[in-house]
Order: structure tokens, then sequence, then C-alpha cells
């Protein structure tokens, strides 16, 4: 079990922020309502998205199987890669529990209300990214701590090779 300590509790503590902020914004926030953090930048606004990033497959009658089947997949895949995984190796545990509660968070809301609660709204001036939540957050940093640890292995075994 210490070996996934760092699993564990990155995953609970993430999926636990995700789904308490997912809540907040449901009670608190009506559909569409905007609140602004800092101006031409950052606003809370409430949307829900049937879709994938950009609202892919949001009318696509196989979306809800077909999300549901990939969280289960990727959270079982990242169990498995977890287990493959050296014990020493803290970074990739951080990572893999960030992404594993990011598929968790957002297969909740799925099963839940057949879409997803995205509430963060980055912007500048008229140009917006889409809308995310909690879950896409740890998703997109988990993967990006494992692309860099997964560099930084590659560039460690190049110098080895040298000496």
């Amino acid at each position: 079990m210490t070996k996934y300590r760092l699993f564990t509790i990155t995953a609970g503590l993430s999926l636990v922020l995700d789904q308490l902020t997912k809540i907040y914004v449901d009670n608190n926030f009506a559909l569409s309502e905007s609140y602004k953090v800092i101006a031409n930048f950052f606003h809370f606004t409430y949307v829900r998205n049937p879709g994938a990033a950009f609202g892919m497959l949001a009318d696509s009658p196989y979306r809800m199987p077909f999300f549901i089947s990939v969280s289960i997949v990727a959270s079982l895949g990242i169990i498995w890669y977890l287990r493959l995984t050296a014990a020493e190796k803290r970074w990739q545990h951080f990572a893999l529990g960030l992404i594993f509660s990011g598929a968790i968070g957002n297969l909740i809301d799925r099963i839940r209300y057949s879409e997803v609660i995205d509430f963060i709204d980055v912007h500048w001036y008229n140009w917006h990214w889409p809308a995310f939540n909690i879950a896409d957050s740890a998703i997109c940093v988990g993967v990006t701590i494992l692309l860099i640890c997964s560099f930084h292995e590659e560039w460690e075994k190049k110098q080895a090779s040298k000496s």
C-alpha cells in the first residue's frame, strides 16, 4: 500500500476538489451565468458540455457509451501502468493520480447528468478557450508531468550511454 500512497492521496484530493467545485457551481450559478474573477482574462462561467473537448461528438447518439467506455478503459489502463511503475518514481505516481481523478471526475458527471459541468473560462478579450473544470485541468497537468518525466528519462539514458 505504501507504494501507492502518493497516487491515492493525489487522486482522492483532486477528485474531491473537482466534485466539490462542480457541486458549488451547479448549486450557486444559473446555466450560462458568469462571474468575473480577473477582467479580460478569467471568469467562472457555468456551462454543460455533452461532448468532449470543444464539444466534439456532442450530437452523436453513441457519445454516452463511448465516453463512459473511454473513461473506464483509461482508468484501468492507469491502474495497470501504475502497477508497473517503480515506487521511487514519485512524479509519475503523482501524475497518474491526477489523470485518474480527472477521468473519474468527468465519468461521474456523465453518469449523473449525461454531460460534464465546466466553469473555468479563460479568455483574452474576445478570444476564448473552451470552458473546462478541475478534472480537465488535472488530466492536462498529469499528462504534461508524464511527458516531462519521459523526456527526462530519455535524456538520462542518453547521458549514461555517452559515459
